[in-house]
């Protein structure tokens, strides 16, 4: 059994420290703000995300952010990606020095275009630094829907350890050594998602979102071994699959963002009408900048881009990609 402190009461962070409490380890489950620890106190549930879904009696719910980090062994950051690093400040002046900290957020910070882990390494350089990702969505695990995910990191026996800790009969969990590929395949999925939502919205079908999953994965994966990441992650749970799922689930913030983009909506009323944070939105805007920075071609996040900050309408985007010049799927074979 360990010890562990699940930073950020919303959905996801709710749902793994479901998830941690039921493997048998002793969780505490941390809000900032005291109205929503008392709230969760008293109804055991998180009824506006995740209605139904009990939380354990022996999870202790705080918002005593020093104790739960002085008496935690592990600790899961579960804010959204936009205030990782206003999080990570907090935190940093009461972790020990080698305390293990698992980003579950997914994201690129826009302006200094670093992933969630590198910006926690920034603030908390006492902190050893991992990263849980793949196609999750906390209402299905909240409710124990069989869910696959991958643990990743600098040491290989804190990602076994983790991985023992976290691994149930309803979610498995696999390593790998590539940091970088699952932290990237998990934010620029969100951009392909809002994407793979405009197009339900302006009515497509099928095979306009298979499109956009298979040349979006494409379009990761280019950017993603430019920038040091293995080609082998894209192919894998936080890479393809965790798009896939991006893209076509209900439960997808992304996915209906984009939708309601599709049926006319402002790129901020769509966000206020999902009501939750739309990652992609955020991550949008780095996945420009790292496309440029790289010299990489990424024609579905530039046109995603146009959508969203250049009021460019969503079916005038569809039409450009279609009508871009031709291509060649595979340059690397020989005809």
């Amino acid at each position: 059994m360990a010890k562990i402190s699940v930073l950020g009461a919303g959905s996801w962070g709710t749902a793994l420290s479901i998830l941690l409490s039921n493997n048998g380890h002793e969780v505490r489950l941390w809000s900032r703000f005291q109205e929503e620890v008392d709230a969760l106190r008293e109804t055991r549930e998180l009824t506006s995300k995740l209605p139904g879904v009990h939380i354990p009696e022996d999870i202790d719910i705080t918002a005593d952010l020093k104790d739960c980090i002085e008496t935690a062994e592990v600790l899961v950051l579960a804010v959204p990606s936009p205030y990782i690093r206003s999080t990570s400040k907090l935190m940093a002046s009461d972790v020990k020095k080698g305390q293990i900290i698992v980003n579950v957020a997914k994201g690129i910070e826009e302006n200094t275009l670093m992933t969630m882990t590198d910006i926690i390494s920034e603030e908390i350089p006492a902190a050893a630094v991992y990263v849980l990702s793949g196609p999750s969505h906390a209402e299905e695990v909240g409710r124990g829907i069989p869910t696959t995910c991958v643990i990743s990191g600098p040491e290989r026996e804190t990602a076994e350890y983790l991985q023992g800790i976290f691994m149930s009969p309803v979610f498995r969990v696999y390593t790998t050594p590539d940091m970088l590929g699952v932290e990237l395949g998990g934010s620029l999925k969100n951009v392909i998602a809002l994407a793979a939502g405009t197009a339900d919205g302006l009515g497509y079908g099928d095979n306009t979102k298979a499109a956009l999953i298979t040349r979006g994965i494409a379009e990761i994966a280019r950017l993603g071994t430019k920038m040091g990441a293995r080609m082998e992650t894209f192919g894998g749970l936080t890479g393809i699959g965790d798009l896939i799922v991006t893209c076509a689930s209900v439960h997808s913030r992304n996915r209906k963002a984009g939708y309601l983009i599709g049926q006319g909506y402002t790129m901020q009323q769509a966000m206020d009408e999902v009501k939750m944070v739309v990652e992609g939105v955020y991550s949008a805007k780095a996945a420009k900048s790292l496309a440029e920075k790289y010299g990489v071609e990424m024609p579905i996040i530039m046109e995603v881009n146009e959508v969203l900050f250049e009021n460019k309408p969503a079916a005038d985007a569809v039409r450009d990609l279609m009508l871009r010049d031709k291509k060649v799927e595979t340059p690397m074979l020989p005809w």
